[in-house]
This record gives C-alpha cells, sequence and structure tokens, in this order.
C-alpha cells in the first residue's frame, strides 16, 4: 500500500502546478510555449499517475470489507476515476499533440481556458474529496 505522505506530496505538487498553469494560460503567447507545453504535460502525468497508485492501492480492502457503506466508498471513487480518465483523453485530444509534445489551440484560447479550468477544478475537487472521504476510511481499516 502507497503511504498517506507519498499520497499528500502527490496531491500537492498537482495543486502547484495546477496553480501555475492557470496563471500561465492566461497569456495566449505563453501557451506556445515549450515551457507552457512542458508544464502541462506534467501535470497531466502527474495526475495520470495519482490515479493509478490510488486505483492500485486502495480499493481492494475496502471492496473486501463486510460494510456496505465502505464498499460503496470504493465504487463511488472508482467511478469518479474512469469519469476522469475519459475527461482527461478527451482533453488530450483536443488540445495535445503527443508527437510534437506542444498544444494545439489555434484561435481556441478562450475555450481551451475554460476546459483548461473545469478539468484543474474537477481534479482539485477529487484530490479534496480523496482527503476528506476516502484517506480518513482506509486509515480506519487499517487500525481495525
Amino acid at each position: 500500500m502507497t503511504s498517506f505522505e507519498n499520497l499528500n506530496t502527490q496531491n500537492h505538487k498537482i495543486t502547484e502546478l495546477s496553480n501555475v498553469l492557470t496563471a500561465l494560460i492566461q497569456d495566449r503567447l505563453l501557451c506556445d510555449s515549450e515551457t507552457c507545453s512542458n508544464l502541462l504535460y506534467e501535470y497531466l502525468g502527474h495526475v495520470t499517475g495519482h490515479i493509478h497508485e490510488i486505483d492500485s492501492n486502495m480499493y481492494s480492502e475496502l471492496l473486501k470489507h463486510s460494510s456496505k457503506d465502505i464498499n460503496n466508498v470504493a465504487k463511488n471513487f472508482m467511478s469518479g476515476s474512469q469519469e476522469i480518465k475519459r475527461i482527461m483523453n478527451r482533453y488530450q485530444k483536443r488540445w495535445c499533440n503527443k508527437r510534437k509534445h506542444s498544444l494545439s489551440i489555434g484561435s481556441k484560447h478562450n475555450t481551451f481556458l475554460n476546459e483548461t479550468d473545469e478539468m484543474f477544478i474537477m481534479v482539485l475537487n477529487r484530490l479534496q474529496d480523496e482527503m476528506e472521504h476516502l484517506y480518513p476510511v482506509v486509515r480506519q481499516i487499517k487500525k481495525s
């Protein structure tokens, strides 16, 4: 099982990157920079890695537990993971040119800003939900 310290470090890094990117992408010219592209790809990698780590290490004990409420916590977070992955894949197909490791925004800067902001909010809400709902349940099970 992964450590909560490691998960908290991941949460902090994801939050930091989303805050920096939120400021950076406001300037249309900076969106085309290598630095901006690298940071966005780093953000996407951190989110994907974090979700994979949670999916791989958190749910099995919760699903085996005799409590339906605890089982439902796992099922709800698993469903949320699938939705985040779906949205992030759609986002990457629309805005990322993986071969060039760049962004493809064109004249749709405002749409890009809105969709990026929505993704950041979704991920930050998920991290908050993990800290408030998932981690305490996992800690509770580890103690029993």
